[in-house]
């Protein structure tokens, strides 16, 4: 296998961005991202700390992310599973990446930018539901945002249901820790409380 070492190698088999690659790049975001933004129910948080890199999941309604101005986005940290991966790489290293995704659409949000987290009791309380505060607000300065094409969730075929896979094909949570933790953990009882839990914890 031949490696890649260099960027002029990798301009060489590339060549140049089109123009449309480099003219979509804002450093804020404008009104038609906003739209994207206030329509997504879903990101990918991707951040970087001294033990290496994480991706991790965000979902709420449609338009969670919110603007506290063209620059800045507000992110309330919803409960979860307490390793907080994400949080501790903030702390130590502000760089963030997100990923915003809408069901149906093919093309995608990108934005990139450095953040901070903060507990001030106004912010805890603006994003509070059904009376549960998060513990953190993840606020982020804007850097670039651009949309990406549609060809990578069209290759996917990602909304056609027909490949929808059945959840009874795959291990369950439960039998996943229990087979990494010798039996000391999960199991079916974890896989008949998780549901309710999850309902009792959303927020």
């Amino acid at each position: 296998m031949t490696k890649i070492t260099t960027i002029a190698e990798l301009e060489a088999i590339y060549g140049a961005p089109l123009p449309a690659a480099m003219v979509k790049v804002a450093d804020h975001v404008t009104p038609d991202y906003g739209r994207y933004m206030a329509a997504s129910p879903f990101i990918a948080l991707a951040t970087a700390g001294p033990e290496g890199l994480d991706c991790s999941p965000r979902g709420d309604g449609p338009g969670f992310v919110t603007l506290a101005d063209p620059k800045t986005l507000l992110i309330p940290d919803r409960r979860g599973n307490n390793r907080v991966d994400s949080l501790r790489n903030i702390v130590r290293d502000p760089r963030v990446g997100l990923l915003f995704i809408i069901p149906g659409l093919g093309n995608t949000l990108r934005i990139n930018g450095k953040a901070h987290l903060s507990v001030d009791p106004d912010l805890l309380t603006r994003f509070a539901v059904d009376g549960q505060k998060p513990r953190s607000v993840i606020l982020i300065g804007v850097e670039q945002v651009y949309f990406q094409c549609a060809r990578a969730i069209m290759r996917a075929d990602l909304w056609n249901p027909a490949l929808h896979r059945d959840p009874g094909d795959f291990p369950t949570a439960g039998q996943m820790l229990a087979n990494l933790s010798d039996n000391k953990v999960g199991g079916a009882d974890y896989d008949r409380i998780w549901p309710e839990r999850a309902r009792q914890t959303m927020w």
